[in-house]
């Protein structure tokens, strides 16, 4: 964006205090080559779309031709972001996401407000944790047989349930941890 006013500035003032023909025609392309430049930026940047869902993230570019990532919130690992001085005036930035994938790591630049995409990424993926583990206890409460006292079972039986889903494969060793800390804290 610099060069843009750079370059526009000192084609004014060169065809403004100038009659040097050459002159006049270096700073009138300038001129051009700077606003083409910044014209195919504006418009990729105004086709590209970036999305956080309560699943995914979902970036989608392109001006003729289109092309597109989804990457699993539970699949992303860390997320960095950066900013130079200008992009912070114009609220704008680039982030960069580790995730569980081939490539390992995915660059999105120009991003709006990089900083509130970032916090809302990480709302999204506990949120989804949240909800997946509150899958996983609702299934374990409808599959626990009520005693003769109409209580539900006890936490140790629980526990045991949660193990054998662990092993028959239905939930993750870390699904298993963390359900399994959750119930001991209710002991």
């Amino acid at each position: 964006m610099f060069a843009v006013v750079a370059s526009i500035a000192f084609g004014v003032i060169v065809l403004s205090f100038t009659d040097v023909p050459a002159l006049n025609l270096v700073a009138g392309f300038a001129i051009l080559a700077s606003l083409v430049w910044f014209g195919v930026r504006y418009v990729v940047w105004t086709t590209t779309n970036f999305v956080v869902t309560t699943d995914r993230l979902i970036s989608r570019t392109g001006v003729f031709s289109r092309e597109g990532i989804e990457i699993p919130l539970e699949r992303i690992n860390t997320v960095f972001f950066r900013q130079t001085l200008f992009e912070r005036m114009i609220g704008s930035g680039d982030l960069e996401l580790e995730s569980a994938s081939e490539e390992g790591s995915s660059v999105f630049n120009d991003i709006r407000r990089p900083i509130d995409v970032q916090n809302e990424i990480y709302q999204q993926m506990e949120a989804n944790e949240n909800r997946k583990f509150d899958r996983v206890g609702k299934n374990i409460a409808s599959q626990s047989p009520q005693s003769s006292t109409g209580q539900a079972e006890s936490i140790p039986d629980q526990i045991a349930k949660l193990d054998d889903l662990r092993q028959r494969g239905a939930l993750t060793d870390a699904e298993f941890q963390t359900k399994k800390e959750d119930l001991l804290r209710r002991m």
